[in-house]
């Protein structure tokens, strides 16, 4: 028979054996670099430079369109380089998480922000033909012909 208050039943086990901690598979220090999310994450910081500076080098006839054009490109490329730093330095090896997976959703994040940042841009480039003011009898566009250059060069 058994004492007071214990039962027949074996005590569950312990689930730590089959949930083992997450691993970094991303290399740290400059061999980041020659990974393809490396390579990824310096382009984005290359490319977000470039059209950081295309769309701060024209007028801005649209502010709320370009204003969410200019907050993704500089938001992205200095969350770029964050996460770039965090490889670099090592940060991975001491911060437990599932590096591949975040690696995974900053991408994916990243390039949601981006097409949206594309399409409105490309939304502004497209109104470049409209006059500045409606009422005037000047026909003065929206952008010059230099600022529509640079539009489209934005937008690609």
């Amino acid at each position: 028979m058994l004492p007071r208050g214990a039962s027949s039943m074996p005590p569950p086990p312990n689930p730590a054996p089959y949930f083992p901690p997450a691993r970094v598979t991303l290399p740290s220090g400059l061999e980041i670099l020659r990974t393809f999310s490396g390579a990824v994450i310096f382009l984005e910081i290359l490319f977000g430079t470039i059209v950081w500076i295309l769309v701060a080098s024209t007028r801005v006839p649209l502010p709320l369109l370009q204003g969410w054009v200019m907050f993704v490109a500089v938001t992205a490329w200095f969350l770029s380089i964050v996460f770039l730093s965090v490889f670099l330095f090592g940060y991975a090896n001491r911060i437990a998480l599932n590096w591949n997976q975040a690696d995974f959703i900053f991408h994916g994040a990243t390039f949601v922000f981006y097409f949206g940042a594309f399409l409105l841009q490309a939304a502004t480039t497209s109104l470049h033909h409209f006059p500045r003011k409606f009422n005037s009898t000047t026909q003065e566009g929206i952008l010059t012909g230099r600022e529509y250059n640079i539009s489209i060069a934005a937008s690609v």
